[in-house]
Formats: structure tokens, sequence, C-alpha cells
């Protein structure tokens, strides 16, 4: 029932290795059955970590122009590297991308990608910091333009459009009928001013797939494809009228006008115009 000499020696746990598995109890017994001790090997540490008996390499991790010293397991993984990096940068592991010869893989070890004393590891990435800094300026300019586009003036405060509607209503001005909402006229649409202060009208030639913009001087048959938009706004002090935009071409210069549109119609033009344009 006596316990044979070596007995104790062989419960003790060995210390763990790099990769944090222990060695063999055989591993720990010379051939005549008494404990072999190893020559204590010198603990190098970085930032308190437990670095005994491992094997280590020194690195320099550069991030945004600041430069680290650092002695790492050459056996850990690039994901430990960066939650070490995390330690020191304050950089969370999600926002690094870590460099060595390309971008750093998380699951291989250094040794496997042979990373040597002095190696540089590049660093790239901000703090959520950082982050908020950046975006905060950007969001607040973006709400100051919004701002700015609620301040602008009514389209019929503009000058462009003043000039046309202080001469007033047409003479000859269709009547309107605020609140309402009517189909077209089987009669063109007159009584209305264009851009430059001249009587134009409107005739919808349904058959034809075409809008009549008839002056004194000429009709423009303009196929309903050709209008890529159309715009419109109450008359400020007149809202049973509209002032009413056809866009012909990409930019606001090739918007043809016209004034004091009766309210009536403004839906029923719109739904014809862009209702067909969709279509064919």
């Amino acid at each position: 029932g006596a316990e044979e000499p070596g007995m104790e020696a062989e419960a003790q746990e060995l210390p763990l290795g790099c990769g944090g598995a222990g060695g063999s109890l055989a591993a720990g017994r010379s051939p005549e059955g008494e404990e072999r001790r190893e020559p204590p090997q010198a603990s190098v540490s970085n930032g308190g970590d437990e670095d005994s008996g491992r094997e280590l390499v020194e690195l320099k991790v550069i991030w945004n122009k600041n430069k680290y010293d650092v002695k790492f397991c050459l056996d850990s993984t690039g994901a430990e590297l960066k939650q070490k990096i995390h330690s020191l940068t304050g950089l969370p592991p999600a926002m690094q991308k870590v460099m060595f010869k390309g971008l750093l893989p998380e699951e291989k070890t250094l040794r496997e990608i042979k990373v040597t004393n002095g190696a540089k590891i590049m660093v790239v990435g901000s703090t959520i910091n950082d982050v908020l800094a950046v975006n905060t300026p950007k969001e607040a300019a973006q709400q100051e333009v919004k701002a700015e586009e609620n301040k602008k003036e009514p389209l019929c405060r503009q000058k462009q459009h003043r000039k046309v509607l202080d001469k007033g209503k047409p003479d000859d001005v269709m009547p309107s009928v605020k609140g309402v909402q009517e189909r077209l006229p089987t009669v063109p649409l007159s009584g209305m001013y264009n851009k430059s202060g001249g009587k134009v009208r409107l005739t919808f030639k349904l058959e034809q797939d075409q809008l009549w913009i008839g002056t004194k001087e000429r009709t423009e048959k303009l196929p309903m494809g050709s209008i890529k938009n159309v715009v419109s706004e109450p008359i400020e002090g007149h809202e049973d009228y509209h002032m009413m935009a056809f866009q012909l071409g990409p930019t606001e210069a090739s918007y043809y006008w016209v004034y004091w549109v009766p309210t009536q119609y403004v839906d029923a033009i719109k739904d014809t115009v862009l209702g067909k344009w969709q279509y064919f």
C-alpha cells in the first residue's frame, strides 16, 4: 500500500506550451524514472501577457502614424493578434484591417504565415469615436441643406416668374373650380400665358399621343413620351390657379412654363401626360 517513489512528481502538471496544450507525462521523467527538471526559461511579457515558455516574435505594429513594438507568441492566430491590437489602440477587432503580405488571415498562426522578427504589421481602421466625429458634421451639413431647401422661396416669387404673373390674369382666362378635380375638357385649355408673356393654349391629342402647345406664332406638336416630367405650384394669392412646367429635356432650362392653369385640371394634365409616357 505504500506509494512508489516518483508518484507525487507524476501527479504534477507540466507547464503549458504556447498553444495551451500540456506535454505528456512521459516527457517529464528521465529513463531512470526520476523527475527531469527543465532549466527555467526567461519570461518575456508585453503589457502583462503570460508569455513564459512561449516562442515569441518581435513585431512593429503601425496604425494611424503610431508605432508599437510588440512581442507576441509565434503560435498565436491572427484573431488573437487583433485582440492585442485592440488593447493597444482601442480599435475594435471588427473594425481592423491587419496587413502582412496581404490581409492577415484570422484563423492561421503567425508561424504559418511566416512572420519573422522585426516584421511590420500595418493596421487600417477608425475607432468608433473617430467615425462619430466625422459623421456628425456631415449629418449637420445635410440638415442645413434640407433646412435651406425648406426655406426656398415659392416659384411664383422668383424673378423669372414674377415678370409674367405681375401682368395679372389674362382677360380670357378659363374659370377655375377650387377643391374639385375634373377630366380634361374636349376643347383646348386656353387663356394662359407662357414664360414670354404671350398667350398659349394646350390641346391634348390622345388618339395621336401628342400634346399640342399653341401660340399666336406657331403650334408645337410634342409626343407624350418626350415629356419627362410635369411640375406645378399654386399661384400665391390665387391658389385656384397654378403655374405649370413640362420638362422637355434633362435640365430646368428645358422646362416649358405655362401660367394660370385652372386648378381643377392640374391632376388630369399630369395623369394624361405622365400616364401616357409610362405606357408608350
